[in-house]
């Protein structure tokens, strides 16, 4: 694990407090990083589930959820920014993966980039960022997604914010695996380097399965598993593995 040089990226890797971090939302989190650039960073906390269920979000926002294996799954706390707007977490939507996918537009990851840039404090509204999804390239051509606003990440994930991607759930379609959240995490430029020379962070490649079929309760361990370690190990002030 590499953590000290300036121009790591940390795209598709965990993000794992350590044990002295002992922020209320971060605290103990296992944070996945979709977009790591040298403007900033987003990420979703993926082992933090609020009170919510996919079935409440569903009624929410006044649709019905066809997909009964979700409705029991929590609603992720997904970090501290735009805690009402929901980010969907998935595998790709290729031909071969996809579960009942219509003919919805292709993704478009340049406008994700742009309206959710990792810069502190900032918080785009719906308009903004549908308008920024116009007229945007899909820089992966070759793995054509479902919906209209989606992320790529390595590894055959996809992060979607478009509503489209509820609404095939609620058809009965949609991804096989899921973790939803509301809210996302943000870091400005240099942030996240910083906290992490500074001990704040173990970072791992990720891993799919640790953010779809590890129970909630165990991610932060088998995070730390990933790089040979448990949580009692680390004294408080220790450095990275």
């Amino acid at each position: 694990m590499s953590t000290d040089a300036p121009s790591t990226n940390f795209t598709h890797h965990f993000l794992i407090a350590m044990p002295e971090l002992g922020d209320e939302l971060f605290g103990r989190s296992v944070v996945y990083v979709c977009e790591h650039t040298p403007q900033g960073a987003l990420g979703l906390i993926i082992n933090k589930p609020s009170s919510m269920t996919v079935a409440d979000l569903f009624e929410k926002v006044d649709l019905p959820l066809r997909r009964p294996e979700l409705a029991a799954m929590p609603v992720f706390h997904g970090g501290p920014l735009q805690t009402e707007r929901g980010f969907v977490l998935h595998e790709a939507m290729g031909e071969a993966q996809a579960v009942g996918a219509d003919q919805t537009p292709p993704a478009v990851a340049r406008a994700i980039r742009e309206a959710l840039a990792g810069l502190e404090g900032d918080q785009p509204d719906a308009a903004e960022f549908e308008q920024a999804c116009e007229g945007a390239t899909d820089s992966l051509p070759n793995r054509p997604s479902a919906y209209a606003a989606t992320l790529r990440m390595p590894d055959g994930l996809e992060m979607t914010t478009s509503r489209d991607v509820l609404e095939a759930l609620s058809s009965g379609h949609g991804p096989r695996k899921v973790l939803l959240t509301l809210g996302y995490a943000s870091w400005g430029e240099g942030q996240l380097e910083s906290e992490i020379s500074e001990n704040s962070w173990l970072t791992v490649a990720a891993q799919p399965h640790l953010i779809f079929d590890t129970p909630v309760e165990q991610r932060y361990e088998k995070a730390m598993g990933l790089l040979g370690l448990q949580s009692w190990m680390l004294a408080p002030g220790s450095g990275h593995a």
